[in-house]
């Protein structure tokens, strides 16, 4: 590749990767903005939305599920526990692990704000049609294989 072309594709690169990023802030803050509302921040809304789909499950699948390192969701944890939406149990089957369940309380303010959340999700992704939100998650699962 020439200089010129480098040039040029270094360009290109770095306008759709502000593009993408921006876009993707943009969303984020529109979509969790009435979160505070709940008192929630968005790695709390995370473990309670995995736990109300997925069922209970240990911290090390919870940070995997919602993209946070262990260390930090330890922390996120243990503020839901303080607020009475989670509770630790020991795992029967290997006693080194805690599993995380939801409390009732955690319950029914996930079941509460969920469809909120899901709807201005909806709203924020109306902007393409269903091809072409099909079209973007392929192109966006090509960085998983990048």
């Amino acid at each position: 590749m020439t200089t010129n072309q480098t040039y040029k594709a270094d360009k290109l690169a770095l306008a759709t990767f502000i593009k993408l990023v921006r876009a993707a802030e943009t969303v984020t803050a529109d979509v969790h903005g009435e979160l505070t509302e709940s008192g929630l921040s968005i790695s709390q809304f995370g473990v309670l939305e995995a736990l109300f789909h997925l069922g209970a499950m240990c911290q090390k699948d919870i940070a995997q599920k919602i993209l946070k390192s262990a260390g930090n969701i330890t922390m996120v944890i243990d503020n839901l526990e303080k607020r009475a939406l989670v509770k630790r149990v020991r795992n029967e089957k290997d006693r080194r692990y805690f599993d995380i369940h939801l409390t009732d309380k955690g319950k029914a303010l996930i079941a509460e704000i969920f469809p909120r959340h899901a709807e201005r999700i909806r709203q924020k992704m109306a902007v393409f049609s269903e091809a072409e939100q099909l079209e973007l998650g392929d192109l966006l699962r090509k960085f998983k294989n990048s």
